[in-house]
């Protein structure tokens, strides 16, 4: 079975190398690259599984190799910052990012994070339940992992369809972040439940005529969220 590629870029080589020799042990597949046209490169080259991407990086930032990245790759993505303002947080997830880690961290956790991405989408990412689900304009297909509006391909991430997915299943019923981020991130996620809302939105912006006024996704204030179309 051929061992899960994991791709660090990031300038300071010191985390690197504490990074690699963390994960190295683990049996996965260990690249690195030292600024951001270096790993936008190997990035397309090697189509890691998952990318540990710090978000202050030469010739190229984080936000603009990520943004690159996500119209060919569908590779899992955390993001490493040093700064601790929201809004790159915020940021970093606008673009694609899955989760973030803010430095210093614990290489501990990161091990911890990268197990259990790679546990959900390298080994278990088709969901169990494979009936496809017809929304008036809405199909979506578990199996294929694929979604159309109105005949047309939608372009989702993995996490995205997962969400959509996992809120269509349980149309008409409210669930709230914690229930989703168990059911997509896992029981054994290390992040904060925002990144639920920013995904969320991602969605919208995807698939509903007025994102601000969805006819889909509906937000239960103080609860989370409610997939409110019905089954045709």
């Amino acid at each position: 079975m051929t061992p899960p590629k994991i791709l660090i870029v990031d300038d300071e080589q010191s985390i690197l190398n504490l990074v690699s020799a963390y994960l190295r042990p683990e049996g996965y597949e260990v690249h690195t690259a030292t600024d951001g046209p270096a790993g936008l490169k190997a990035a397309r080259s090697l189509k890691p599984d998952l990318i540990v991407l710090d978000i202050m990086l030469p010739g190229l930032d984080g936000i603009e190799l990520l943004t690159q990245l996500r119209r060919e790759s569908d590779a899992y993505v955390i993001m490493l910052t040093a700064k601790t303002e929201e809004t790159d947080k915020i940021i970093g997830l606008s673009v694609g990012a899955d989760d973030y880690l803010t430095k210093p961290f614990s290489p501990r956790e990161l091990v911890a994070r990268i197990k259990a991405a790679l546990r959900r989408y390298g080994k278990s990412g088709a969901m169990p339940d494979t009936r496809i689900l017809n929304f008036n304009r809405l199909r979506i297909d578990p199996e294929a992992r694929l979604v159309w509006k109105d005949n047309a391909q939608v372009d989702l991430t993995a996490i995205e369809f997962d969400l959509l997915h996992t809120l269509a299943k349980h149309h008409g019923r409210v669930l709230s972040r914690e229930q989703l981020l168990e059911q997509v991130w896992g029981h054994d996620f290390y992040g904060e439940e925002r990144v639920v809302d920013v995904h969320l939105g991602h969605v919208r912006k995807k698939i509903e005529d007025n994102p601000a006024q969805p006819d889909y996704v509906i937000t239960v204030r103080g609860v989370g969220y409610r997939f409110a179309g019905g089954e045709a």
